[in-house]
């Protein structure tokens, strides 16, 4: 079983994986990078495999079919998702992986929204989506959480391979605050306040 594998879920990333490929492996030397390509009909899976990532076609679309495949395919103590349009600063990622193997989280997650992110990046229709939702889990469920969709995070391998995934598309990612929270003690989950814009990629 591996330490830690990097999973990054793509669909038409052609523009930002081979930079998001080449972080992880630059922040985190010698850990195995899979990149899961989901139907892209652009150069990411090529353009990954050129980074170095190991590229694994994913023919059921969403994102939710893609992280059901990554958890059940691989084994790791400790699993670091980022999502492949780099808007997340994998510089980042050693404090979720050391949230999971040094104190024994099952999930920490990498919160945009108390950052600058909330201001410059998401769009008004998103950040009143993701209000509504974490209203809505953290009254259910007694929550704290400030990032319910965030595409950035590490888990436990008792996490991922007890996390039931019922949904196929985006809906996994508030899936999985739910689950964390319903399953969980308070002291198994960690969170910090990470995150950045997104940069404009113009084609060369």
């Amino acid at each position: 079983m591996e330490p830690l594998v990097i999973l990054i879920p793509c669909y038409n990333e052609a523009l930002t994986v081979k930079k998001v490929v080449n972080d992880a492996r630059r922040v985190f030397p010698g850990t195995p990078v899979y990149v899961y390509d989901n139907n892209s009909t652009d150069r990411t899976g090529e353009l990954a495999k050129e980074a170095g990532a190991i590229v694994v076609k994913e023919p059921h679309q969403g994102k939710g079919n893609v992280i059901r495949s990554m958890f059940s395919d691989i084994d790791a103590q400790c699993y670091l998702m980022v999502d492949g349009d780099d808007t997340y600063p994998l510089e980042e990622g050693p404090k979720l992986v050391d949230a999971v193997l040094k104190d024994g989280v099952a999930m920490a997650i990498g919160d945009r929204l108390s950052t600058n992110y909330n201001k410059t990046k998401e769009k008004p229709f998103h950040k009143s989506g993701n209000k509504v939702v974490l209203d809505l889990i953290n009254g259910l469920f007694g929550g704290k959480l400030k990032d319910a969709m965030t595409g950035f995070r590490a888990f436990s391998f008792a996490f991922a391979k007890s996390f039931p995934c019922r949904y196929g598309g985006f809906e996994t990612e508030t899936e999985m605050s739910i689950f964390s929270l319903f399953t969980t003690s308070r002291s198994s989950r960690s969170r910090f306040s990470i995150g950045r814009d997104r940069r404009a990629v113009i084609p060369s």
